[in-house]
């Protein structure tokens, strides 16, 4: 019997579960679906301080924000980690709006963030494909990338 998994959901602690949501609201567009503040045995001996999951959706998309106060912000340098989520568009005016959106959100002052670091310029490939990379608030990397018909 073949058996073929499928993407579900992905998940990211944050210290600030509100800084979070509001973030992925206002910059993704993310609508807050559920909220849970009670948690299995092994989910609590898994994830040890853990206060409230809360599931935002975007489309196909879903983002559970596990609020664990006290972490570590950003990501060490030397630790082995997920490295980045890819998000397509539709066209390359959507990566010069996203991108311009994340700057004026961060410029806003309305969110705590991780990293000062801006998003990268917007980037063409051999092959067509555009891209620019950027983080969230909670330090954790995202692409964001258009990929031409011609390079699918």
């Amino acid at each position: 019997m073949e058996m073929t998994p499928r993407f579900h959901h992905v998940g990211v602690q944050t210290n600030d579960l509100e800084n979070s949501v509001r973030w992925y609201s206002d910059f993704l567009g993310c609508e807050r679906a559920w909220t849970l503040d009670k948690f299995s045995e092994l989910t609590t001996s898994r994830l040890p301080g853990i206060r409230t999951l809360t599931e935002m959706v975007l489309g196909d998309v879903r983002v559970h924000l596990f609020e664990r106060p006290g972490r570590v912000a950003a990501p060490a340098e030397s630790a082995v980690q997920f490295q980045h989520f890819c998000f397509t568009v539709d066209s390359p005016g959507d990566l010069d709006r996203l991108r311009r959106r994340w700057i004026e959100l961060y410029d806003s002052g309305r969110y705590r963030y991780a990293s000062d670091e801006q998003p990268t310029d917007i980037v063409v490939d051999a092959d067509g494909v555009r891209s620019f990379y950027s983080y969230d608030v909670n330090g954790l990397e995202f692409e964001f990338t258009y990929v031409p018909e011609a390079a699918s």
